[in-house]
């Protein structure tokens, strides 16, 4: 059951990415209402996809939160980043070319995971280093900070291009790229230390050098900078936004590269 929620919801995002679309072409702003109308209503069917493959769980004598394989991780990651903007309405709603990239990346996650033959979609039991009440926290407070660093890296990406009247000010792009960062760095922070209280009680050390740690701890210390940069050193403009971008290249080579071109204790992810 829960696989045809997910569908559904995959069919929103698709129908939220034309949305978009028409409301460039048109510009009427009732548009707005039923943009972020239809995003409230795929983001509630997204939870209740995942709440439903949870619940499945527990009838196969499993019983997990759906977070820790690939194909778990992709929708709640797609999720997560919904979130993230949902949260940020006030500041976004005036704004459709930020919401609708969010759509787009948050598409590319759930199409991803509905028809790649490399994604395992099955509900399968846990590897012992992962039965964990650890897990959650880890696993939740990590991808809400990449999706946190999503949106900053759209904002990033968005100051470099110049089209005027579909573009947000300058102005706005870097507030939302500081904002979202702000976010984002206290949540990876906490995934890290929990990670670390994680690996202690599944392999017996709080770190051990492993890609997945060395990397997240690389991001951690690229995001730091940034926030270093604006807030000691005063730092605006192109600067900050080419850092956000370097930030969140690191973000997904420590999601996606780490699982698929190097081995380690996190190689399960894959």
């Amino acid at each position: 059951m829960h696989h045809k929620i997910l569908g559904i919801v995959t069919i929103l995002y698709i129908l939220l990415f034309f949305l978009h679309i028409l409301y460039f072409a048109i510009r009427k702003e009732g548009l707005k209402r039923v943009l972020w109308g239809t995003i409230y209503i795929t983001f509630f069917l997204h939870l209740a996809g995942m709440l439903l493959r949870w619940i499945e769980s527990y009838q196969l004598g499993i019983g997990r939160a759906p977070l820790t394989n690939f194909y778990e991780s992709l929708v709640f990651y797609a999720w997560s980043i919904i979130l993230i903007i949902i949260a940020m309405k006030k500041r976004l709603y005036n704004y459709p070319a930020i919401t609708m990239l969010v759509v787009v990346v948050a598409l590319v996650c759930m199409g991803y995971a509905s028809i790649s033959p490399g994604v395992d979609r099955r509900i399968q039991p846990l590897i012992p280093a992962l039965q964990s009440n650890w897990l959650h926290i880890h696993v939740i407070t990590c991808f809400i900070a990449y999706a946190a660093f999503a949106v900053s890296f759209i904002a990033g990406l968005l100051y470099f291009v110049d089209i005027k009247g579909i573009m947000p000010p300058k102005e706005t792009l870097e507030e939302l790229n500081y904002r979202s960062v702000v976010v984002g760095f206290p949540m990876l922070s906490a995934g890290i230390l929990t990670g670390a209280v994680w690996a202690h009680y599944a392999w017996g050390t709080y770190w051990s050098w492993d890609p997945k740690e060395t990397w997240s701890l690389i991001t951690w210390i690229i995001y730091a900078l940034f926030l270093h940069a604006r807030l000691m050193k005063g730092w605006r403009g192109k600067r900050m936004m080419l850092l956000s971008i370097i930030g969140f290249a690191s973000v997904i080579f420590t999601y996606l590269g780490v699982n698929f071109l190097l081995s380690g204790l996190h190689s399960y992810g894959k």
